[in-house]
């Protein structure tokens, strides 16, 4: 990557995090559209959190993200937000 860390004012950070989501029960449920369209959610969703998408990627029964965020962000929010907006808006469409 070109541009590793996450500047804030006068603090210089190079925080990532590997989030993995299961399905209940491991069932196979994810199809292809809906991790293309997951992978939107998810870039729109970290915008707003001013975090960066490193790497998503997913099977029919979990995703894998890899994003950087900065130290003043809350993960366990981020997580609450990220899973209720996701499920909302793939339940909408699919």
């Amino acid at each position: 990557m070109k541009n590793d860390f996450y500047s804030r004012g006068r603090s210089v950070s190079d925080l990532k995090a590997h989030l993995v989501l299961t399905t209940k029960y491991r069932k196979k449920v994810f199809t292809s559209e809906m991790l293309t369209r997951l992978h939107e959610i998810t870039e729109n969703l970290l915008e707003k959190w001013e975090c960066r998408l490193i790497e998503i990627n997913g099977e029919e029964d979990h995703v894998h993200i890899l994003f950087q965020y900065h130290p003043a962000m809350e993960l366990s929010k981020f997580v609450n937000n990220f899973k209720s907006v996701s499920s909302r808006k793939l339940r909408q469409e699919f």
